[in-house]
């Protein structure tokens, strides 16, 4: 199948590209470069610099290239920033995805994969959540995702579309060769920032309160491999034939790791002490969240590869070991 990869520059995207080729389809990537690198796509993909909002450009890809499926990866996802500027994030998530959306329908385009988050649960009330836990976002990039997932769902009962979203927990790791991996500006995840302190190419990497109910008293989160990611996206493909269906899935491990956890591993992997500094809690932060992916594993018949997170780590960090500026 032909498939159109909206954001395949960026850090899923560019993992599930490779992943898309692996699997015997064919990847077409569009891409603005305002948060991806050109130099994360394999140069025998076709490849289009433009914004999914230009319905002209999107318009000639899905005919020139006779699309099959369509997967969405290009939203801005930093959650301070929405919080600072929330018309960019409603611009740039709901906005373009609803003109991406528009163009599909006009096309006669009707398979869809989108890419949400566990962002969309807010503090959640049980864990692990399921997908049929309350959606109550506490920022306006959660919100935004939430947004266009109501937005897929009403186009499947209008208009026919058939989608499957899938609600990351914490994207991580790199592929296992280092060729590609993360490279955002500003980072601000974790693992990375990490190893980049521990690599003495980055400030302390910061703790955000020790005093949680957990263990060792810092949050605890459920860590997925970037590549686990995009398999279970590819899995979802022969699930789109009906039209109208609309499927909603959790990725993550299942077993969550501690912030201390994660900085004694890549410490275990590197031989030598990351440099950290300890600040007080910051609002909004749970103790702890923990996805539910029965579902994925069920429907799809997933199974996530990297499922240790020594294993996710040493990924990251021979990326990171080979590119310590990045794509630069």
């Amino acid at each position: 199948m032909n498939i159109l990869i909206i954001g395949g520059a960026g850090y899923v995207g560019s993992h599930c590209t490779r992943q898309v080729i692996k699997a015997g389809h064919r990847p077409v990537v569009l891409d603005n470069l305002v948060l991806g690198h050109r130099q994360a796509v394999p140069p025998q993909v076709p490849f289009y610099h433009s914004d999914l909002a230009d319905q002209a450009t999107v318009r000639h890809v899905l005919r020139h290239e006779k699309i099959d499926i369509v997967m969405h990866f290009a939203a801005f996802t930093n959650v301070g920033e929405s919080v600072s500027n929330p018309v960019l994030y409603y611009k740039n998530n709901v906005a373009k995805t609803l003109a991406l959306l528009e163009t599909m329908m006009e096309e006669n385009v009707l398979k869809f994969i989108f890419s949400s988050t566990a962002a969309v649960y807010g503090i959640p009330q049980t864990i692990p959540i399921t997908e049929a836990a309350p959606t109550a976002p506490i920022n306006p990039y959660g919100q935004t995702k939430l947004d266009c997932e109501n937005l897929i769902a009403s186009l499947a009962h209008a208009h026919g579309l058939s989608s499957a979203i899938f609600r990351y927990f914490n994207a991580c790791g790199a592929a296992e060769n280092g060729s590609i991996g993360e490279a955002h500006t500003p980072e601000t995840h974790l693992i990375p920032n990490a190893i980049r302190a521990n690599l003495g190419i980055a400030p302390p990497v910061n703790i955000y309160g020790t005093d949680y109910p957990t263990p060792d008293g810092t949050c605890l989160r459920d860590y997925v491999h970037v590549d686990d990611l995009a398999r279970a996206h590819i899995a979802a493909f022969d699930k789109l034939d009906r039209p109208g269906t609309l499927l909603r899935f959790n990725l993550g491990n299942g077993r969550p790791n501690s912030i201390y956890e994660i900085i004694q591993t890549i410490e275990k992997i590197s031989g030598k002490k990351t440099p950290v500094i300890v600040s007080a809690r910051r609002p909004g932060d749970p103790p702890e969240l923990c996805a539910d992916a029965t579902a994925a594993r069920t429907q799809l018949n997933w199974r996530p590869c990297y499922d240790n997170i020594e294993i996710i780590i040493k990924t990251a960090w021979t990326w990171h070991i080979s590119h310590p500026n990045g794509f630069c």
